[in-house]
């Protein structure tokens, strides 16, 4: 039984086991998982686009291009805490739709940032500005989604609404860069930050029929902190991992460049889709199987992926490299985070996804600067064995966990 509250008045409403009545599940989570895509396909976008924008029109080196796209996910990961204080307080439903109004303000920012391409430096500051709201609504609009989904679909398929929502995020992302390349390519980059409003739009209208879950004030809230500290094992090896998805999102556009390999579109969307396809095949072998045995097991295949790209020595194998990548890295997230959610009550849930979610953040604020230092010494590729390492670092963290 669930506590909803629709119109203002708080009802009981008894949403059915998705085990037991599968349209009941997708009547609840597609909805969300179409909010997620659209807000997604607009991170998706400012990674296509920004890199280039940031190093040809705006005169800026390889290491401002690594802290601009990280401190999206700064943003994110300082606000991860006051998000999922939000969700458990106010509510999930509050919480998505504050994320999906700073979209829309990322997008009249990003807006703004076209008036000054001949003066690099405020518009330096305006997509540093909007790179910041954009994480922002991130952190609310997933903690919002995700505490929704499994609130409304039942606890025992928490795993299933995580797979499902990972398969809007990374598919938002996958489809979302070549899109805002198109677009830029085609109607110029405006039409592409024009674009990131409409899709606002969408990801509100996309919830607007659904129950609303009332949250329990009455219960005492455990510290952040502490939570953090219940989940430190998953978060530090959710965020080792992490890092090799950051050095494609922020260089793989950039090494294609350098290495006269036309279009990174394609590496893009062979992550993407092999992290969408082994999510839908596979979404069960956490449950089956234990959600240690598959990260470890995912991990590997990772590490295999960033080593081909790092010692790529055409485009095929690069983009054979990223699309390991998106094996690898597809189902770490929903093993690790099941794990996660099993060691916190139900009315703190909100704030532990904050907490394990901020590990995520946490790697990608740090690996996208950091990434971009290795690139300036070396090159993009030596980018990669960055990745790898750090990949292996994870694997080591889950390894000692599971053997004691």
């Amino acid at each position: 039984m669930n506590t909803i509250q629709i119109q203002g008045k708080t009802k009981i409403m008894e949403v059915i086991p998705p085990e037991n009545n599968n349209n009941t599940f997708y009547k609840i989570v597609i909805p969300i998982i179409l909010s997620v895509f659209a807000v997604y396909l607009t991170i998706g976008m400012s990674l296509g686009i920004l890199p280039n924008f940031i190093k040809d029109e705006l005169k800026s080196g390889s290491v401002v291009v690594g802290v601009v796209i990280g401190l999206q996910s700064l943003a994110t990961l300082l606000t991860r805490a006051y998000a999922g204080r939000v969700t458990d307080t106010k509510g999930a439903r509050k919480s998505s739709n504050l994320g999906i109004i700073l979209v829309i303000v990322t997008g009249i920012f990003y807006m703004a940032t076209t008036a000054f391409c001949h003066h690099p430096l405020p518009a330096l500051a305006l997509i540093m500005v909007s790179r910041i709201v954009h994480g922002i609504s991130e952190s609310m609009l997933v903690t919002g989604a995700l505490t929704w989904g499994i609130g409304l679909a039942g606890a025992g398929k928490s795993g299933k609404v995580m797979t499902w929502n990972g398969i809007a995020m990374y598919a938002g992302i996958a489809i979302g860069a070549p899109l805002g390349i198109w677009l830029q390519h085609s109607f110029g980059i405006q039409s592409a930050f024009a674009a990131i409003i409409l899709l606002s739009i969408v990801a509100w209208l996309s919830t607007i029929g659904l129950p609303v879950l009332a949250p329990d004030p009455s219960h005492i809230r455990t510290p952040f902190y502490k939570i953090i500290g219940k989940i430190a094992e998953q978060g530090l090896g959710l965020a080792f991992s992490s890092i090799g998805f950051a050095c494609i999102s922020s260089f793989i556009a950039l090494l294609f460049i350098s290495e006269n390999w036309g279009d990174a579109s394609i590496a893009f969307m062979a992550f993407g889709s092999c992290y969408v396809l082994t999510r839908i095949c596979f979404s069960s072998f956490p449950d089956r199987f234990g959600g240690y045995r598959v990260a470890l097991i995912s991990l590997v295949i990772e590490i295999a992926g960033q080593l081909f790209i790092g010692f790529a020595s055409s485009r095929e194998m690069a983009i054979t490299g990223c699309a390991l990548t998106g094996v690898g890295f597809s189902l770490i997230f929903p093993a690790l985070g099941v794990l996660a959610i099993k060691k916190v009550d139900s009315h703190m849930r909100g704030t532990a996804l904050g907490a394990y979610a901020a590990f995520f953040d946490l790697s990608l604020g740090f690996a996208a600067p950091v990434a971009g230092i290795i690139a300036g010494w070396y090159n993009y590729q030596a980018v990669y064995l960055f990745g790898g390492v750090s990949c292996l670092l994870a694997t080591v963290i889950l390894f000692i966990k599971r053997k004691r």
